[in-house]
């Protein structure tokens, strides 16, 4: 399974918890951007972590959100 994860640039505060968790998966600009993959433990760890819930995680075969 690939999962590729989105960030809702309007919901996001820039914590940056995401990118102490997946640092290659996300960076910090003025929001946070998915720059990489990560496995999907360390994907799904860094999204439960964002206080402001902007991250989604979407299976990449099936289209189907697994997160939130």
């Amino acid at each position: 399974m690939t999962i590729i994860a989105h960030i809702d640039e309007h919901a996001c505060a820039a914590h940056g918890d995401c990118v102490d968790i997946a640092p290659t998966a996300f960076a910090l600009e003025d929001t946070a951007v998915v720059v990489g993959g990560a496995p999907y433990e360390q994907l799904l760890a860094a999204a439960q972590a964002c206080p402001a819930v902007a991250i989604t995680l979407v299976d990449d075969e099936t289209g189907e959100q697994v997160f939130p």
